[in-house]
């Protein structure tokens, strides 16, 4: 299984790559949206997209919009993964089309959860 890892921060990517080695995954990371889409293009695919929504160049919304406009990408499951905890903002990152949502801070169990929870299984 592979994953792509979006945030501007190289601590919360340093965490986010070892909990998902340890479930199982190959991660490929991105500082941003822009960057983001230039690695999911090289990989041809990914099986789960986890995106910050606020980043330089390209923030974490306009990358999820992106990724669901080219049709290829339909099946990907992206969660945002960040502080806003908006309830507003929540609702327009599902919209735009992100499948799940985690505020920072976050626990393994959470992501683990919220991963299965889009179908994925980890053993």
């Amino acid at each position: 299984m592979r994953a792509l890892v979006i945030d501007d921060s190289r601590a919360i990517r340093s965490i986010i790559r070892e909990i998902l080695k340890g479930f199982g995954f190959d991660v490929v990371e991105a500082a941003n949206g822009r960057e983001a889409l230039a690695r999911l293009r090289e990989m041809d695919h990914a099986d789960l997209a986890l995106v910050d929504w606020n980043m330089p160049e390209m923030n974490g919304l306009e990358f999820v919009r992106a990724v669901r406009a080219e049709s290829i990408y339909d099946d990907m499951p992206m969660m945002m993964v960040t502080t806003e905890s908006d309830m507003t903002n929540m609702i327009l990152a599902l919209e735009s089309g992100a499948n799940e949502y985690v505020m920072k801070p976050f626990t393994r169990d959470v992501l683990r959860e919220k991963i299965e929870l889009l179908g994925i299984n980890l053993s």
